[in-house]
């Protein structure tokens, strides 16, 4: 074998084994950018999922309060501190209670206390995240409108019978 035979066999070798790197150098680049969309789109999935779900939550956390009220309790809306809440009045041992729900400093919170106590809202007990609420009562149905922190709106209105009670619509 020459010499010059050998010095062109270890040039090839050379260069099949950059080519191999090189091939190796594309495909960790295809991976790594399939796993970072990947990543981007999982991260956008749960925060919708997230959000979605503290949209419904606080709406039906509301429901939830105003359905489980004990039979005769009664359902108002007041407007305290410049504060909109949703209250749920009952007798316990002939002394009134009041159970408020309302939102404040980006929560919804609920307060429970006696009936005509000075109300401060930052009191009461952080429930989740949301960043408005209005509340109203309109032909005995009660409408309740609740923001989430991404600024999307959930709405559910639930008509009281007579006597206090509640039935969903």
């Amino acid at each position: 074998m020459s010499y010059t035979a050998r010095i062109r066999g270890e040039k090839k070798h050379e260069i099949s084994g950059l080519f191999a790197l090189l091939l190796f150098g594309v495909f960790a680049v295809c991976i790594l950018s399939v796993l970072l969309t990947g990543a981007d789109v999982y991260h956008k999935l749960t925060e919708r999922d997230r959000d979605t779900y503290d949209r419904r939550t606080c709406t039906q956390y509301i429901a939830t309060k105003v359905r489980q009220a004990p039979s005769g309790a009664l359902v108002g809306v007041d407007d305290k501190s410049g504060v909109q809440s949703v209250i749920l009045y009952e007798e316990i041992d002939e002394i009134m209670f009041e159970t408020r729900i309302y939102c404040y400093d980006g929560w919804l919170c609920e307060l429970f206390t006696w009936s005509g106590r000075d109300f401060y809202p930052q009191d009461g007990e952080k429930i989740l995240e949301a960043s408005d609420m209005s509340a109203s009562i309109v032909d005995g149905m009660l409408k309740v409108d609740i923001t989430n922190k991404a600024g999307e709106s959930s709405h559910i209105e639930l008509y009281l019978r007579g006597d206090g009670e509640v039935s969903a619509e």
